[in-house]
């Protein structure tokens, strides 16, 4: 009697359960048939969608695959995540600025809170905490005030000239060395030493380990696989673990130590008031009742760690990408060298003031940006709600990914697009063309880089300063013949060239003593 019982028992739960899942069912197909279609995409495979599809490590080389086949806007099913890929500047605009209301969220990386890098602000969601890291950002690197950095960046640029011709075999440490003292300046008021220094080594223990793990295959691991971080050490596949735990002291370290030093030497009123964005919001924060300034200094220590982390491999990253471009286009080299002899002589170095009258130069540092962006899918965006564009419907809670990279490769747009060319960006009269990379591989809408203007000034300074002092040339073997190679990019966050094979030497007009003055000169 029991098992029939207990057959019924079965039968009445049932009941419930198969009407849930027959309403969820009818919701769906109701809300399939009200809505447009998603856009066109590759045929996911049931569960796993198309991760099994794309490359890992170049996703964009993928998507910019799939735009030949799908177009511009592309839906994509990874496992459980729904993604739309954006490969035109068009509708880019189009819905990260004129819908930014919807398109300014970020999806949940699982990878940011145990690398300790949910310190960087760009990877919050959208909402106050945010507005006021921004807020925050903003005040210091709008472009009115970008503008009184100008001489420090022109400073700082000569001090790399002269580290690349006294120790040219170390020229990326030499561009990371750079790029890390102009934000240093700008935010703490630190001036870094040429060489060896400190902070420096600790920003870099903390980034080149911590970005280089930051990777979507690991990120979508600990998303699939979570208890990866709860693992015992003694555990076989704890390494995970015993990685982001490493990481989160070392993002911690970087962000404390010249958050101390601004507070000490605030503290010594022996030393002339900072003017530098920690120290300014500092002295603004003790205005402030007692309750609020817990939030505002964690906001401005977010505002001031992401200034580093943004800056120190881009900036580095793009002075790789020129000097790559100079090995292997002489004649642009050439052609940049021309104009500023013509333009500002060799008794003197370039400024700030001599852009305008440099087109060529502004056309190398925009074939740089394009020719291999060193951010490639840019951060992605997330939607806050349902939206439809062209007829086609993308869901809330959607990934959206702007594919820089399929943009730069647009034949239409850049034909022969592989090529190294900054005629492309010069008109037929000599004057700059409208079309300008700095308006798309910094991001749009709300969430677009608001450190892109001094990033965008670092960028001409060292270029312009760089063709106007030194020679870059292949590198050659004791027998005098040219080394070969194959370039190759480090994947991560950013993307990067590889050290390579090449000589950097003073340009024959630039003697030794002349170095020996910029060594002592106050520029």
């Amino acid at each position: 009697m029991a098992p029939a019982v207990n057959g019924h028992l079965a039968i009445l739960a049932s009941i419930p359960l198969s009407f849930v899942a027959v309403t969820a069912l009818m919701r769906l197909i109701k809300k399939q048939q009200n809505n447009p279609s998603l856009p066109p995409g590759p045929v996911p495979l049931p569960l796993l969608g198309s991760v099994l599809s794309i490359n890992a490590k170049e996703p964009w080389l993928t998507y910019t695959e799939w735009c030949a086949a799908y177009g511009d806007l592309i839906f994509v099913r990874n496992l459980d995540e729904e993604m739309v890929v954006i490969n035109s500047q068009h509708i880019a605009e189009a819905l990260l600025d004129k819908r930014s209301r919807i398109y300014s969220d970020r999806p949940h990386l699982a990878t940011l809170e145990p690398y300790g890098l949910s310190i960087n602000f760009a990877f919050l969601g959208y909402g106050d905490e945010w507005r006021l890291c921004r807020r925050l950002f903003h005040q210091t690197f709008r472009p009115e005030s970008a503008i009184k950095f100008f001489p420090m960046q022109i400073r700082r640029v000569r001090e790399m000239v002269v580290n690349l011709i006294d120790d040219p075999q170390h020229y990326y440490d030499h561009f990371a060395t750079f790029s890390l003292s102009v934000v240093m300046s700008t935010v703490y008021d630190y001036n870094i030493s040429a060489r060896d220094d400190p902070v420096v080594q600790t920003v870099i223990n903390a980034l080149v380990p911590g970005l280089t793990l930051l990777t979507p295959e690991r990120a979508l691991m600990l998303k699939t696989f979570p208890f990866l971080l709860k693992l015992p050490d003694w555990c076989w596949g704890s390494s995970i673990k015993r990685d982001a735990r490493s990481s989160t002291e070392r993002v911690n370290q970087m962000a404390d130590v010249p958050f101390q030093y601004v507070q000490q030497h605030m503290a010594d009123s022996s030393f002339v008031a900072q003017s530098s964005m920690v120290a300014e919001n500092l002295r603004r924060m003790e205005a402030q009742e007692e309750t609020s300034k817990p939030a505002f200094r964690n906001a401005l220590r977010k505002a001031a760690t992401t200034a580093i982390i943004a800056s120190y491999e881009t900036t580095a990253a793009n002075m790789m990408v020129f000097v790559l471009a100079m090995v292997l286009y002489p004649d642009v080299q050439k052609r940049a060298q021309a104009e500023l002899d013509s333009v500002i002589g060799r008794d003197r170095l370039p400024t700030f003031e001599d852009r305008a009258s440099l087109p060529y130069i502004d056309a190398v540092v925009r074939e740089t940006f394009r020719w291999q962006p060193v951010v490639p899918l840019g951060v992605p965006h997330a939607t806050s709600s349902d939206d439809v564009y062209d007829g086609y419907f993308i869901p809330k809670g959607a990934i959206i990914t702007y594919n820089t990279w399929g943009i730069t490769r647009d034949e239409r747009r850049y034909p022969d697009a592989s090529r190294f060319m900054p005629e492309r960006f010069i008109d037929v009269n000599g004057a700059l063309t409208s079309d300008d990379p700095a308006q798309y591989i910094f991001g749009l809408g709300r969430r677009i880089c608001p450190g892109r203007y001094t990033a965008d000034a670092s960028a001409w300074s060292a270029i312009a300063t760089m063709l106007a002092t030194l020679d870059v040339s292949s590198a050659k073997d004791d027998q005098g013949k040219v080394i070969s190679f194959t370039p190759t990019f480090i994947p991560g966050v950013v993307r990067c060239p590889a050290v390579f094979p090449c000589s950097i030497s003073a340009r024959s007009h630039i003697h030794s003593d002349v170095v020996d003055g910029w060594r002592t000169a106050e520029f």
